[in-house]
């Protein structure tokens, strides 16, 4: 055999392997909506098919997965096929080949060439963001719409009108009026990234299966044979293009879609058009660093040429059109070998496992390290050691394992187990056990978390607890970084939050990165940290469960740390956002002796809190005996028993005489036998009776008891109000901006709802600005914010 018929005969083995592979990975991307390797792998799979078949012609078939799109159509639905093939899009991966993109464009239009005096003719380019989504066609028929359809193999998809018309931004009838008789609109139904995390938590709650990304969900969710679960996902629609069309529209692609959009259709915020091939790279780079910041998940940006008797003109090949093109961003999921799996202890004593990885480049960034987050998402991905598996990066975000290739788990592959011992301290492991607190009882259950029982006596432990006690959020001690703070607890010199207070020039000098400066500028840092505001403190201690925002709660409300010690798990449920499960991590973490020790030390040592004052009017007498009752938690007595109870006994001593009097008890109106027999045996035993006056008693210390003095609340300017911040304020910080505004009585959120009432601009502000302009809602500029904060000041 020559060497050219042995190398033809090798291609035709290869080109059949990368078929069948590519084959059951379009199955299950299209089809089963469970693709099993990354976009970028399956990018290099028919690369590597389409170059093989540009060497070897002959080889070339019709039914090879370079000559048609995606798979067959789900059987479970009915068949559409599609009168103008939905063909799928060549890509761009690097600058260079949006370049000769370019360059192909203008010879295939025979445009006149750039040479030493000029750079020749240029192009209009449609742009806007690939969205990562399901493509879709809606078929309108004299403005109404009368079919939806998948993409399917680009000539043959699946009938979903039924689901389509559940998408809230369809419109079911076009708006205005000139649109054709007969318009196919084309574009991409997808899942926004909050969308998407609502429904994972929903589906958590109900005890269904979560989705690995947007784009799985939102294809899960379009595809189900019960349109009522379709209308119950958060899915929208974005127009991009058009099919077939029985009369007259614009003759450029951005005009087309401004008469979508004029018909009531969504079209993309972003859609720019761009002169010229370097304008659409600035277009992509722009894009690409506001990236994470968009609402929704986005691969890369699509090019078309603008002028539809230029696409006319270039027409197609056999998959796609010459006159478009996709510029994919750097992968953000690849495929690597999981080496090993080790765990970290974190503050809390948290034992959480960390995948180490076979080093790979993710979006750019070599990745050897994912998080895993506990041992019951390592039973959900049934992960074992020496699996291949998916990796994703997003943005700054942690690498995230997000799937096994089982196909490809190895014959000594090992399970992953928790470690019975701490791997710092030695000390032991116990599951945690959640406790669900209801009327009358509690139920334990196990919890997803492992933790180290050694507390302070674990270096891990001691150590992020001081890294957390001195960032920049809680009481900021410049100078403390986490390599300093792992020095101080290695060399026995700092052994709680209250030893940094003792710390001396001679005992830091010397350690390494501190010299003779360094080691004055550190306790000068640690001195000027000692009149932290109440609120920062209580963040700073890291009470689990207690962020920022709980922190200024329980400032704000109780006013003093003396309070806050002593407060009840039902007196401090009365606070806003306070659930009973925090309320009870608060309570536990005061009345650990440890704690109380390392407090008292801390304010032995000079700490001076700041903000304290009295019980903040807005809680004085805030209570009522009917809340009270309710508060008790007594088995059958819910909120409208507890106000009858109230209404008729008019105090608690009249509630405890009333169930020990069973002859008036029983006439009572208001309660059915169940809740009187459970009320008499509540307060007939002991424990109960002295557990409701210890919280009687502290509402009435704290000046919250229904018969509590009422004090008259100042009005904020902005309380009730929401207001949200983004982009880059130059007069001030982010955290500065919200802490004015909080000051005012404003809740500062993280994203613009209907519900928000006014949104404060920054230069580079990006989808949250657009979402502000669609909903409407009020928008100021720094210079106006500023003036607005002048006015309260």
């Amino acid at each position: 055999m020559t060497d050219t018929a042995t190398s033809t005969k090798n291609a035709a083995e290869r080109i059949a392997e990368l078929r069948a592979e590519l084959d059951a990975h379009n199955h299950r991307y299209y089809v089963l909506d469970e693709p099993s390797i990354p976009d970028a792998e399956y990018d290099r799979l028919f690369n590597e098919l389409k170059t093989l078949e540009g060497e070897h012609p002959e080889l070339v078939t019709a039914d090879s997965p370079t000559q048609r799109v995606g798979g067959a159509a789900l059987s479970a639905f009915g068949e559409v096929r599609h009168e103008v093939p939905m063909l799928s899009l060549g890509n761009a991966f690097e600058d260079s080949d949006l370049l000769d993109f370019d360059r192909r464009v203008r010879e295939g239009l025979d445009l006149p060439a750039g040479d030493l005096f000029g750079g020749g003719a240029t192009v209009a380019y449609c742009c806007e963001p690939k969205l990562d989504g399901l493509a879709v066609s809606l078929l309108y028929r004299d403005g109404q719409l009368v079919r939806g359809a998948t993409r399917g193999d680009g000539s043959t998809g699946e009938d979903i009108s039924s689901n389509v018309r559940t998408v809230r931004n369809i419109p079911l009838k076009l708006q205005g009026s000139g649109w054709p008789a007969l318009l196919e609109v084309r574009g991409e139904v997808f899942m926004s990234k909050a969308g998407f995390e609502a429904l994972n938590v929903r589906q958590l709650e109900s005890g269904g299966k979560t989705f690995a990304n947007p784009r799985n969900a939102a294809a899960g969710s379009l595809r189900q044979l019960d349109p009522k679960i379709t209308a119950s996902r958060p899915l929208e629609f974005c127009c991009y293009g058009i099919g077939q069309v029985q009369g007259e529209l614009p003759d450029s692609q951005v005009g087309i879609l401004q008469a979508l959009k004029g018909w009531g259709l969504p079209i993309s915020h972003e859609l720019k058009l761009a002169e010229g091939v370097e304008a659409c790279l600035d277009y992509y780079r722009n894009i690409g660093e506001r990236r994470q910041a968009l609402a929704y998940e986005i691969d890369g940006v699509v090019f078309k040429v603008n002028n539809l008797a230029w696409q006319r003109e270039l027409g197609f090949r056999a998959r796609e059109p010459r006159w478009a093109i996709a510029h994919k961003f750097p992968a953000s999921e690849e495929l690597t070998e999981l080496l090993d799996v080790e765990f970290q202890v974190g503050r809390t004593g948290a034992v959480t496992p960390v995948a180490r990885l076979k080093p790979v480049k993710v979006a750019g960034v070599t990745v050897s390290n994912a998080t895993l987050h506990n041992m019951d998402e390592v039973a959900r991905l049934g992960l074992m050691i020496g699996d291949t598996v998916i990796i994703r990066r997003a943005g700054d975000v942690i690498p995230q394992v997000m799937a096994v290739v089982a196909e490809r788990r190895p014959a000594d592959a090992r399970s992953v187990q928790i470690p019975a011992c701490c791997p710092v301290c030695g000390s032991q492991v116990e599951r945690t056990q959640l406790v669900k607190r209801s009327k009358g009882k509690e139920t334990l259950s196990e919890g997803a978390v492992y933790r180290c029982v050694g507390r302070l006596a674990c270096g891990a432990q001691l150590k992020q607890a001081i890294i957390h006690f001195v960032s920049r959020r809680a009481l900021d001690i410049e100078g403390l970084g986490e390599k300093s703070v792992e020095q101080l607890v290695d060399e026995g010199l700092v052994r709680s939050p209250a030893d940094l207070f003792t710390l001396r020039f001679e005992q830091i000098v010397g350690l390494e990165g501190f010299a003779e400066l360094s080691s004055n500028n550190l306790l000068a840092a640690i001195a000027a940290s000692k009149r932290p505001g109440l609120a920062r403190f209580i963040y700073a201690l890291g009470i689990p469960d207690v962020g920022e925002e709980t922190a200024k709660t329980l400032a704000r409300a109780l006013g003093s740390l003396t309070r806050i010690q002593q407060a009840l798990p039902e007196v401090l449920t009365w606070l806003p956002d306070v659930g009973a499960e925090v309320a009870y991590e608060i309570h536990n973490f005061f009345g650990d002796d440890h704690n109380r020790t390392v407090i008292a030390q801390l304010l032995e040592r000079g700490l001076q809190l700041q903000e304290e004052g009295e019980l903040h009017a807005e809680f004085a007498a805030a209570t009522t005996l009917a809340d009270f009752i309710d508060k008790l938690n007594i088995p059958f007595i819910a909120a409208t028993g507890a106000r009858n109870l109230a209404d008729k006994a008019g105090s608690f001593d009249g509630v405890i005489a009333l169930s020990q009097d069973w002859l008036e008890l029983s006439v009572m109106k208001g309660l059915n036998d169940k809740a009187k027999q459970s009320l008499r045996e509540f307060f007939a035993n002991p424990d109960n009776v002295a557990r409701a006056r210890a919280i009687e008693t502290q509402l009435r210390d704290f000046g919250m008891h229904w018969e509590s003095e009422k004090k008259a609340v100042a009005g904020l300017p902005l309380a009730g109000q929401t207001w949200v911040l983004t982009g880059t304020l130059e007069a001030m910080s982010r955290d500065m901006a919200k802490d004015k505004l909080e000051a005012l009585g404003a809740k500062v959120a993280g994203s613009v709802s209907a519900k928000t009432s006014c949104v404060v601009a920054g230069p580079g502000a990006g989808s949250k600005l657009a979402k502000a302009s669609e909903l409407g809602v009020r928008v100021l500029d720094e210079a106006e914010f500023l003036g607005l904060l002048q006015q309260f000041a």
